[in-house]
């Protein structure tokens, strides 16, 4: 039986409380177009649970799943190995069903989990310290650039046009309610991103430049360089890592003098998930720990003298005035976490450098079968475990036949940027240890089918 309590006179009273006339003016917002005025068209009212697990099943069946077909997406998430010990570990009853470790008394293995966690983010971004994950890299990139507003009490942002575009939506969606003035510049098909364009634009007003490293198009921009100007300039620099495993090849960018670092998890212990739940990582110098949003677990003695673990330097809205609060984020992606410390535990520094050596090895070969087909250009001069091809067709079209040929190729820049036409031809490719040999070339085979 439904379970609706409240009554049209509690209703009513509700929303005289609120100053509105009906439940519809709470949805002003959503455009008449996006609002349904009935049931969906196509669904039936009711039907048996084994009905609908047999409808389920054959919708499922037109998926082609990452791991049944060679896979070489990428863009923003990735296909990694993960041991079947992960899995194993994390759904552990006290690990799946674990909430907000509110009391340390009875939660030290849930603290002490996200206090490893979080000394595994640092050390992997080259950070003083890091947070107990936010929701996933897109949001963790947003509360960075508010971060920064507060420490520098500035509002002029400048997005670097190798900026994952989802990332830049992401925080053009959350400036229109802050005030924050974002520049982000167009993204051009360059072989090395054009570093000194973005260092030129960096001005007395800026907050902070937001970089992708390794970006979008999967070049290597120069952060040094980029860092020195920001602070020379009294910016930050905040550094966007949406593939942390190629952290395990080039420099870490708190090394390289980025003071927010953010990103997504997802490629180490969290596999593709449709898109979802994912992981957001977040680290920063120490000096700005105060201004860091979400939650931080530290360590600490008891009454007796024995090391413990706690909630520390709150300073979400949950905790403090809601005027003075860093975010109002008040919940960790807490398996996810768990999930990329279990995966990182098990590889060590020594693994994840053989992890990424590996993925990268497999990118390489993979340009060069590509290279090797007519009218495709490796565009990268240089890269991780990720590059851009430029193709003699619209990559979308490209893409589409690869699939029907049980190929994932790779994701098209048409898709990405579906306003800028002049990206049309590009294709995003990304390679891991879970590359074989013949992936890359029935990849290669495809391609020249497709493409004749």
């Amino acid at each position: 039986m439904r379970y609706l309590p409240l009554s049209e006179a509690d209703r009513g009273a509700m929303l005289g409380v609120i100053g509105v006339d009906s439940v519809d003016d709470l949805f002003a917002d959503v455009p008449l177009a996006a609002r349904l005025s009935g049931p969906v068209e196509g669904l039936p009212d009711h039907a048996s649970e084994m009905a609908v697990e047999r409808h389920m099943a054959k919708l499922a069946g037109q998926n082609l799943a990452a791991g049944a077909a060679p896979f070489f997406l990428g863009a923003g998430a990735y296909r990694h190995h993960v041991p079947a010990s992960v899995d194993h570990l994390i759904q552990r009853g006290e690990f799946l069903t674990a909430y907000t470790p509110y009391q340390p008394e009875i939660a030290q293995g849930t603290l002490q989990v996200l206090f490893e966690f979080q000394t595994q983010v640092a050390r992997l971004f080259g950070t003083d310290v890091a947070n107990a994950s936010l929701y996933d890299g897109s949001t963790a990139c947003w509360e960075a650039i508010t971060m920064a507003g507060r420490i520098t009490r500035r509002g002029q942002v400048l997005l670097s046009a190798g900026l994952h575009p989802h990332y830049a939506s992401t925080a053009k969606t959350m400036a229109r309610f802050t005030g924050d003035t974002l520049h982000h510049t167009a993204l051009s098909l360059d072989a090395t991103p054009d570093d000194a364009a973005l260092i030129a634009a960096i001005d007395g007003e800026t907050s902070c430049v937001v970089v992708q490293y390794p970006d979008v198009l999967g070049r290597i921009p120069d952060l040094a360089a980029i860092a020195e100007a920001a602070h020379a300039k009294g910016a930050l620099l905040v550094a966007v890592v949406t593939e942390p495993v190629a952290l395990g090849l080039i420099e870490s960018p708190g090394a390289l003098g980025a003071d927010i670092v953010v990103g997504e998890g997802q490629s180490i212990g969290v596999g593709l998930q449709f898109g979802g739940p994912y992981l957001g990582l977040f680290g920063c110098r120490e000096k700005f720990v105060r201004q860091m949003p979400g939650r931080l677990c530290g360590e600490t003695v008891d009454a007796e003298g024995k090391r413990g673990f706690v909630l520390t330097l709150s300073t979400r809205e949950q905790h403090i005035r809601r005027e003075k609060a860093t975010s109002n984020i008040c919940t960790n992606s807490g398996l996810c976490a768990l999930a990329f410390s279990i995966h990182m535990s098990l590889l060590g520094g020594s693994g994840l450098a053989q992890m990424a050596s590996a993925s990268h090895a497999r990118a390489r070969e993979t340009a060069a079968r590509l290279a090797k087909v007519p009218g495709v250009s490796v565009l990268n001069r240089a890269y991780v475990n990720e590059f851009t091809v430029i193709l003699p067709q619209d990559a979308r079209t490209v893409v589409r036949a690869l699939a029907d040929r049980q190929v994932l190729g790779g994701v098209s820049l048409g898709r990405l940027y579906p306003d800028a036409p002049e990206l049309g031809h590009a294709l995003l490719v990304a390679a891991s240890e879970c590359t074989t040999a013949d992936d890359i070339e029935t990849l290669g085979r495809a391609l020249e089918e497709v493409l004749a």
